[in-house]
């Protein structure tokens, strides 16, 4: 039962943290393939722990038989592309520039002349288009001018190679045909960022000329950067993940005081003017500004004193910070915070 109820509070977490995400600054990210990816995600990561696969069938409630098809089935697609309308119109308004309503509900009459209106209002209310007139003589034009455009592309090469540099750090290196599967990217997309990432030096080669290895030995995106806060996050959301299951794997649920995998989460009760507020606000500054130190003088070490990969133990410290309102609980948009302090994986 315990198992169960954790189970299902972390999966409405994260489905708050997706929806964040797809709708983030204004982004209406597709989603129609979430459902079969977490499937697919998930049976493999059973699997991996030593379940047989009649077992994790079960474990979904399948026949073994249809289990096996339905995961060759989204194998065989999960390298697919995915858009939504909301992209494709954009897309389209920014090869035409302006269009008129008639053009558009004609172009996209595939996706039904409601769908298409409710997209254009959205965009039209989150700024990303500008409309003129009225009813048949509707038009749309996208606000990004091209230099935009062209930067926002470039803006989306550079989130892209910072995602592939993530990956190859995790996973202690890689090669293009396994990024390629992890990804779903073109193949071309990824060797581009692959190249720059190793123009950079970020990211060295060894092997075969025509099938590299790449690997790296530091992920870094220092504060204040423009690009890299996607990498950023899905690091630091896997590392708290990978931190619960050690502790999982290891002594279970209880803490000690010696041990190395773990955490705390403490809540902070203060209003404007409380004596401490100021302390509190600054706690995130303060352990950045400690733990940074500390990182600095073990990489310097590193480069005098390279760690023997046989031997080499990766410690991964996470912290982060967040101030809530009681109408953001109330609201849904974040889980409830605990009221005492908590002894967490």
């Amino acid at each position: 039962m315990l198992a169960r109820l954790m189970i299902d509070s972390m999966v409405h977490q994260t489905t708050v943290l997706i929806a964040g995400l797809s709708t983030a600054a204004g982004i209406r990210a597709p989603l129609a393939h979430v459902a079969d990816q977490v499937f697919l995600d998930l049976s493999r990561a059973i699997e991996e722990q030593g379940v047989s696969r009649k077992v994790v069938a079960d474990m979904f409630g399948m026949a073994l038989r249809t289990y096996q098809k339905k995961v060759q089935r989204l194998a065989e697609s999960s390298t697919a592309s995915h858009r939504t309308l909301w992209e494709a119109v954009l897309d389209y308004l920014e090869a035409h520039g302006t269009v008129s309503r008639t053009q558009l509900l004609r172009r996209f009459g595939a996706d039904g002349e409601e769908n298409v209106a409710a997209v254009l209002n959205d965009l039209v209310e989150s700024g990303a288009l500008e409309r003129k007139g009225r009813g048949a003589q509707t038009s749309y034009t996208l606000r990004s001018t091209e230099s935009v455009a062209r930067a926002r592309r470039s803006g989306d090469r550079d989130e892209l190679a910072t995602l592939v540099w993530v990956l190859l750090y995790r996973r202690r290196g890689g090669t293009l045909d396994e990024l390629t599967t992890l990804l779903g990217r073109p193949r071309a997309e990824l060797d581009q960022a692959l190249r720059q990432l190793a123009d950079d030096g970020r990211i060295v080669a060894s092997g075969p000329p025509d099938a590299p290895f790449w690997q790296t030995a530091t992920f870094v995106v220092p504060v204040g950067a423009s690009t890299g806060w996607a990498s950023a996050v899905i690091d630091h959301y896997q590392t708290v993940c990978n931190a619960i299951v050690a502790k999982l794997l290891s002594r279970g649920s209880q803490s000690h005081a010696d041990d190395v995998i773990g955490g705390a989460t403490l809540g902070f009760d203060v209003y404007p003017g409380h004596p401490h507020e100021q302390q509190v606000y600054a706690l995130l500054r303060t352990v950045r500004r400690d733990v940074n130190q500390l990182w600095s003088q073990v990489a310097e070490y590193n480069r005098e004193h390279p760690v023997p990969e046989a031997q080499k133990r990766k410690v991964y410290f996470y912290f982060g910070q967040t101030v809530q309102d009681n109408s953001d609980v109330a609201s849904g948009l974040i889980a409830a915070p605990s009221p005492t302090p908590e002894e967490n994986p």
